[in-house]
This record gives structure tokens, C-alpha cells and sequence, in this order.
């Protein structure tokens, strides 16, 4: 089902580390057209300039980067290192750091009509008026398996076992944090990635509630 160019359709996709949410929403976003965004990636770019830049002021730093920042930018295979996923994991729990990325997001949505944002408090914080939200859930050893596979593409000499105790802390980080924690929206729907069989039943999934959500609000 295609969307109209007058129309709106605005999407939140959360959920834990490796849960299939970032998949999932890139592909719905190329299906219908929809402009992505991952709120992940904004905080390793933010870890990642911090790391480098060292700067003595960290907020005001922050707003001017990411005033100006362009998304093609987040496409830099150095955010997805061990280094940077335990420093953005720090930084998400600093309440005027979650402001100036909150407030990027939320002009993001607002810029344009069709929109899928996925991240941890995108339902709950960042877009709680979206017209789906999606809540991706995995067990931490199918999640921890994949990670460990896209790491390995990049250090060879890392161990499962390593990656497996990073994401259980990452986890239970963003669960526990004060700050806008990662819990499910009451009107979201679960998609269970580790119990369905592939990546096509997972986007059939999703593509049913689009779908229904598409025909409910503009009638066809």
C-alpha cells in the first residue's frame, strides 16, 4: 500500500541493543518511503565527536554539532566500536545530553510528513503521539549473536563472551537509567525477532499493522 504525497504517516520503532529494530525499520522505511533516522546513531556520533574533540564545554559543544549536522554523516563504520557503544551508553544517561538529541529528533519528525525513528524512548519521549509504535524484543544470546557477527567484521580477535557481557550491561543501563529509560509504550506492538523465522517475517509483520494504519486513517 503506497502513501500519497499529502500524506503523514509518522513511525517510532524501539528496543534493546541488536533487537532487529534497526533493520526492521530501514526496510520499512525504503517500502513506504519514509525518511529514517536512528536515535542510536546519534548518540555513537555524539560519543564519537566528544572522544575526539575532547571539549571543555560537552553541552554547548553538543548543540553546536548537532545544529549543524547533516545524517549522512552517521553513516561512519568508526561508530560501531566497543569504545563508542560504552561511551554512548554513558552519555544517554545525561538528562541535558537526551535534551539536545531529544530536540534534533523531534525537529527531525516535524520536518518531514513520513518519518520512522528508532531508538529507546522514541514512543515513550521522542515521537508519543506517532501514529505506530513499534516495541522489538529478543533474548540477549539471539541478540548477542548477532552483534558479535557485525563486530567481527571489524576486529576478528573479538570474543562472543565479551560482547554477550557488554550487552547485558548496555541492556540493563538503559532500563534502569533515570533519564528516559527504555520500556515499552502502552499502545505499541511487540514484534518478537528471535521467534520469527526470518527478516521477511519480521517486515510482514510490520507491514500488516502499516498497512491497517494506512487504510483506518485515509480510507482506502
Amino acid at each position: 500500500m503506497k502513501l500519497k504525497n499529502s500524506h503523514k504517516l509518522i513511525i517510532a520503532a524501539d528496543g534493546s541493543a541488536a533487537s532487529g529494530k534497526t533493520t526492521g525499520a530501514k526496510k520499512i522505511s525504503k517500502k513506504y518511503g519514509l525518511k529514517f533516522l536512528s536515535s542510536g546513531l546519534l548518540y555513537r556520533y555524539a560519543s564519537y565527536q566528544l572522544i575526539k574533540s575532547k571539549p571543555k564545554n560537552k553541552i554547548f559543544f553538543l548543540k553546536k554539532t548537532f545544529k549543524k549536522l547533516n545524517i549522512k554523516k552517521l553513516n561512519n563504520k568508526k561508530l560501531h566500536t566497543q569504545e563508542i557503544s560504552k561511551f554512548a551508553s554513558i552519555i544517554a544517561k545525561e538528562k541535558r545530553i537526551r535534551s539536545i538529541l531529544k530536540s534534533f529528533q523531534v525537529k527531525f519528525a516535524k520536518k518531514y510528513n513520513k518519518v520512522c525513528i528508532e531508538g529507546r524512548d522514541i514512543g515513550t519521549v521522542i515521537l508519543p503521539k506517532a501514529d505506530i509504535k513499534f516495541f522489538f524484543k529478543c533474548s540477549l544470546q539471539v541478540a548477542s549473536k548477532r552483534r558479535f557477527s557485525e563486530l567481527k567484521k571489524i576486529n576478528k580477535k573479538i570474543k562472543f563472551s565479551d560482547v554477550k557481557k557488554a550487552m547485558s550491561i548496555r541492556n540493563n543501563l538503559d532500563r534502569n537509567r533515570k533519564n528516559s529509560p527504555l520500556i515499552q509504550a502502552k499502545n505499541a506492538v511487540i514484534v518478537r525477532t528471535d521467534k520469527l523465522k526470518n527478516i521477511k517475517g519480521m517486515i510482514n509483520k510490520m507491514t500488516n499493522v502499516i498497512d491497517k494504519k494506512i487504510k483506518d486513517k485515509y480510507g482506502y
